[in-house]
């Protein structure tokens, strides 16, 4: 049981550096292309409330700063997540290449994010644009490099 808990730990650890890649990638793409934050976060954190039927509390303009909020920390339980479930499989004996641990990293991260919003009708990946999927793409293959790095480096 200890090893699975170092594992999870470890990989927590690798899923919030792999976070902070993607978001600093993500912020970069804003500066350089000065393109708007997307709003599909919060989108899908007023959808999902809808959903289970459970409201954000607050008035109007409170509810907005909440869904601000949370709308962002649904991404970092994604990175932080699947840094976890990559740390505990490693801890269980599961030791492919650091290839196929990156492409699981990665799309483990492309469907936790997108997967919701898809699902949620947020967004609809089918009619994504090229320069749409790059964008979605690029800051998540920054977060598979970092969080496979970390994760691997702190495995005993």
């Amino acid at each position: 049981m200890t090893t699975l808990l170092q594992g999870a730990l470890a990989g927590a650890a690798a899923g919030a550096a792999g976070t902070t890649a993607l978001n600093t990638v993500g912020y970069l793409d804003m500066v350089v292309r000065a393109r708007p934050a997307s709003s599909t976060p919060e989108v899908t954190v007023e959808k999902l409330s809808e959903a289970v039927h459970v409201q954000v509390p607050g008035d109007r303009k409170e509810r907005e700063n909440r869904t601000a909020g949370l709308g962002p920390l649904t991404g970092i339980a994604a990175g932080v997540g699947m840094g976890v479930a990559l740390g505990v499989a490693r801890a269980a004996g599961w030791r492919p290449s650091t290839a196929v641990t990156y492409v699981v990293a990665g799309v483990g991260a492309l469907i936790g994010t997108n997967g919701p919003m898809t699902v949620l009708k947020v967004t609809d990946p089918r009619t994504w644009a090229l320069k749409d999927w790059i964008a979605d793409i690029v800051p998540h293959a920054a977060y598979a490099a970092v969080t496979v790095a970390v994760v691997e480096g702190l495995d005993p």
